[in-house]
């Protein structure tokens, strides 16, 4: 008896076929959005480097104030109405993506605790049987010091959740999300 694996079996090479523009997210937070406003470029490379052109992001975020617009956050009747909270494009023939946002605010974390301004995102792509978790931070925030999921990463490790300020873009945000190899990005087994 031979075993051969099927479609039902794997993402891909359909993987792209999903890619529906009525399902494309790019802007986050209005124009009328309370907060710091950027742009966030996620590139997706694999181990080697070469970019993933057909991977698809997940943002999901709270708004300036730190409130998500989800039933779930008891405080979502202040949520601010222009940050949708949620964001999903696919990458190009570059491996990135560009979103429209606002710097997300301070959320509650474990034990009363406050956790740094951050961004979730999951990564589906062909195939990767299971999407990937990870975090967003941005580099240079006080608060990452003492951020209850970021302390946990090693800090060897840490970098590569921290997204970069451009300095030639203003309001440009970098980070690249590395599949495997040196400098793989830290997923969370969530």
């Amino acid at each position: 008896m031979e075993f051969i694996p099927t479609s039902s079996q794997t993402i891909g090479p359909y993987f792209h076929v999903y890619f529906k523009a009525e399902g494309v997210v790019g802007c986050i937070a209005g124009p009328q959005a309370k907060g710091e406003r950027v742009r966030l470029a996620c590139r997706v490379i694999d181990g080697l480097g070469v970019p993933i052109a057909d991977a698809m992001l997940e943002l999901w975020h709270a708004d300036a104030a730190g409130i998500y617009d989800h039933p779930d956050d008891p405080r979502r009747a202040q949520a601010d109405p222009a940050v949708r909270g949620f964001g999903r494009l696919p990458t190009n023939a570059d491996g990135i993506c560009e979103f429209e946002t606002v710097k997300p605010g301070r959320v509650p974390g474990w034990s009363g605790t406050l956790q740094a301004p951050h961004i979730n995102v999951t990564v589906f792509g062909r195939g990767l049987l299971k999407a990937l978790s990870t975090r967003i931070y941005f580099a240079n925030d006080p608060a990452n010091q003492n951020d209850p999921v970021l302390t946990l990463v090693p800090e060897d490790r840490r970098a590569t959740l921290l997204a970069q300020r451009d300095s030639q873009q203003p309001g440009l945000w970098r980070i690249d999300l590395r599949f495997s190899g040196d400098g793989e990005t830290v997923f969370f087994d969530v």
